[in-house]
């Protein structure tokens, strides 16, 4: 694609890259055979072709962004699935982060707009803010038919059933190897994922201690920046970024890192980016060693986890599951439980990692099935099923459609959001790939498939 941008307009750290991104793109349009929000819609405008015509457009001439504009780059889920589809290594990503710091500066927005990602902004990134906010959702629910706005209303369907007790192993600490020493990695415990399922962090610390992996949760480490880097508000995310970078450069300065463990795959994808967003930063050369040891927790595990480690044989799965305590009763008889897995498109695009969850739970003894269309958003995208209900809706309903085709056991995903929005809409159980795989090897059953007046309390939570 040729562009047109001036020797000044490329003195912009920004403008500079989209004028790459931009000259890279050959009009080819793969990229809309596997758009969501372009099958969903079938506007030319709504592909990533048509808005990076739009992009370009804006840039170029550095117009103020009108609302048609910011309607389609709005309406695009950052799924990424144009970035494994383009034959010409066009980064999507980069340009549309960059399309929506561009709009969040120069666009006003109607008043309700602002005020809603202002409060999206202001409450999902802090737990103990979010957990507030879940419980008055809980609350006002019985009267979500009474609200005209279909956004406000997603937010309340958003409060799940239970909100789980604070856990104490997200707290600032170290866990030792209940095996050999293998390495030593800090977690990232997240931000939204610590107010709505604390099992994750839990299954987690479990399992990598038990492989021999010394855990740590390093001081001042927390919300990625993600929810705030996606609407635009870029001096938000780096603020929140820049503690991460700072709490792990210390841990790597200090006893040292093999990794950097990441169970929310849309906080991989952009940890695993910090150098990019911070290359023009002083933070600069410390946000690239953050980046180059930034894991997917199924990366650390391909190198940790054996055969051996597993001890849960595929009958006693099913048999544990086969009684009145499931939360979903799994029938009787043998063979191994049937697990569909749902690959997040922050980890099968963001991060090109597809195989190693299905692996990894195939070791474990599972049976791995894969929904038709896989390479399809779900509909949760970060904020996007508040922002734009309508058409994550519609992709939450087909997702749930082909994952329940397959006629799974339990559903498997490797994303909180994905988690959230898939289980809000079925009865198959959902859990995180890490709980099952710490089943497997020696840790209690995932919380979320027994009822819950059948969990035990008393459990400790490492045991």
């Amino acid at each position: 694609m040729q562009t047109t941008f001036t020797e000044e307009q490329l003195k912009n750290p920004g403008t500079a890259r989209a004028n790459e991104i931009l000259r890279a793109c050959v009009h080819c349009g793969f990229c809309t055979a596997t758009c969501p929000t372009y099958q969903v819609l079938g506007d030319e405008l709504d592909s990533p072709r048509g808005r990076i015509y739009l992009i370009k457009d804006m840039l170029e001439n550095e117009r103020v962004p009108d609302e048609k504009t910011v309607k389609h780059i709005d309406r695009c889920l950052s799924c990424l699935a144009c970035m494994t589809t383009c034959p010409s290594g066009v980064h999507y990503m980069h340009l549309v982060d960059h399309a929506r710091d561009y709009i969040e500066k120069h666009y006003d927005r109607p008043w309700h707009d602002k005020a809603l990602r202002w409060v999206l902004a202001r409450i999902l990134p802090y737990p103990a803010r979010f957990r507030i906010a879940l419980l008055l959702a809980k609350i006002g629910k019985p009267f979500a038919p009474l609200i005209p706005d279909a956004r406000l209303r997603a937010m309340l369907a958003m409060a799940p059933k239970h909100i789980p007790p604070v856990s104490r192993n997200d707290d600032p600490q170290s866990f030792a190897p209940k095996a050999e020493k293998k390495m030593r990695v800090a977690l990232m415990t997240g931000c939204a994922q610590k107010a709505l399922n604390t099992d994750i962090n839990d299954a987690t610390i479990r399992l990598l201690t038990r492989l021999g992996a010394e855990v740590v949760v390093a001081e001042g480490a927390g919300c990625c920046g993600a929810l705030t880097h996606h609407m635009g508000k870029t001096g938000e995310s780096h603020a929140t970024a820049a503690k991460n970078i700072r709490a792990w450069a210390r841990e790597m300065d200090g006893e040292g890192l093999d990794a950097i463990v990441i169970n929310t795959s849309g906080c991989g994808t952009t940890v695993k980016d910090y150098g990019h967003m911070f290359r023009a930063e002083p933070l600069a050369q410390d946000a690239a060693r953050v980046s180059a040891i930034a894991m997917d927790v199924s990366e650390v595990l391909v190198k940790l986890m054996q055969p051996e480690h597993v001890t849960l044989s595929p009958n006693m799965a099913r048999m544990a599951l086969a009684g009145t305590d499931a939360v979903r009763p799994v029938p009787a008889g043998d063979g191994p439980l049937t697990v569909a897995y749902h690959a997040a498109c922050s980890l099968q695009h963001g991060q090109q990692i597809k195989t190693y969850p299905k692996d990894l739970l195939k070791t474990a003894g599972f049976t791995v099935v894969e929904p038709a269309d896989s390479h399809l958003c779900c509909g949760s995208a970060g904020t996007y099923n508040l922002m734009q209900p309508e058409i994550s809706a519609k992709l939450k309903e087909r997702k749930i459609r082909t994952l329940e085709a397959r006629n799974p056991d339990v559903i498997a995903a490797g994303n909180i959001g994905c988690m959230m929005q898939i289980g809000s809409g079925t009865e198959v159980p959902i859990v995180h790939t890490v709980e099952l795989l710490d089943w497997a090897t020696g840790g209690p059953v995932p919380p979320a498939l027994m009822r819950p007046e059948t969990r035990a309390p008393d459990v400790p939570i490492l045991r």
